[in-house]
Parts: structure tokens; C-alpha cells; sequence
């Protein structure tokens, strides 16, 4: 088992990597020319810039029960259809139930916004997501 992390705007890198060593499971973190990461305990991988280069990077190393840490809800079904386990940075674990709703609320809200619509932004990060997060990753690592 991998601990892949989408980092591009991911809040939880520090947490994710600190369960990684804990639990002896390697760690990648994939990130574009935009971003700089160097994290002790995992290795970065940097692909160039592009529309979605992190993301199919990212689908194309992930192994049946890889961890995938990712906000972005259709690199998330693309790992369901590898067999990985995609986590949000909130501690969601995305699954075959849930992720065609997911889908089609962001399909819904790229809608309204290009009609002109506007849509209210996330609230700001708290203590409490991280350790939903830090609690569902930490059970994914124990169960497997």
C-alpha cells in the first residue's frame, strides 16, 4: 500500500506523511511545476504544468488499495475504477455509492456558474477536519 497525495492546494501533506512513516507505507507526492514540495518521510514527484497533468500522473501509479488523498472528485472516480482508496482532505472516503452524486453536484455547479450564477466558497479550515482526517487515514492504514 502507497499513500499517493494530490498536493496542489492540500491542506493535510504534513498529516498524511507523518501516518505514512508512522506506519511504515510509502509515501508520493505528486505536484506540478507551480508548487514546490519537500517533505521528509515521502517522495515528490513534479510533472509539468497542464490541465490535469498531477491527476493523470497521479491515476496512472495507482495499485489496487492505494490511499489516494485528493479534493478533486473525478481523479477520485478514476481511482475507484483502479481500485484505490480515495480519501478527501476532510476524511471522506469516496466510494462507489457516493461518488456519482459528488460528480454530478459539481457537473450542477459548473452549470450555475456559467450562467453567471454564484455559489458560496468553502468556510475556512478547521482543527476539526484535520483529525476527521487524520482519524479516517489512520483507520485505512490499520485495516490494511
Amino acid at each position: 500500500m502507497t499513500i499517493l497525495i494530490d498536493a496542489d492546494g492540500c491542506p493535510v501533506v504534513n498529516i498524511a506523511v507523518q501516518l505514512a512513516t508512522k506506519y511504515k507505507k510509502e509515501c508520493i507526492i505528486l505536484c506540478d511545476t507551480s508548487h514546490t514540495f519537500s517533505v521528509e518521510g515521502a517522495r515528490t514527484i513534479t510533472v509539468s504544468k497542464g490541465s490535469d497533468s498531477v491527476d493523470f500522473a497521479l491515476v496512472n501509479m495507482v495499485q489496487p488499495g492505494d490511499i489516494v488523498v485528493t479534493q478533486d472528485y473525478g481523479l477520485a472516480a478514476m481511482c475507484l475504477a483502479r481500485k484505490g482508496i480515495p480519501i478527501s482532505q476532510n476524511g471522506m472516503v469516496y466510494t462507489d455509492y457516493n461518488i456519482d452524486s459528488l460528480l454530478l453536484a459539481r457537473h450542477t455547479a459548473k452549470k450555475v456558474r456559467m450562467s453567471g450564477g454564484r455559489l458560496k466558497g468553502p468556510t475556512k479550515r478547521s482543527a476539526e477536519q484535520d483529525k476527521a482526517f487524520e482519524k479516517k487515514i489512520e483507520e485505512l492504514l490499520v485495516q490494511n
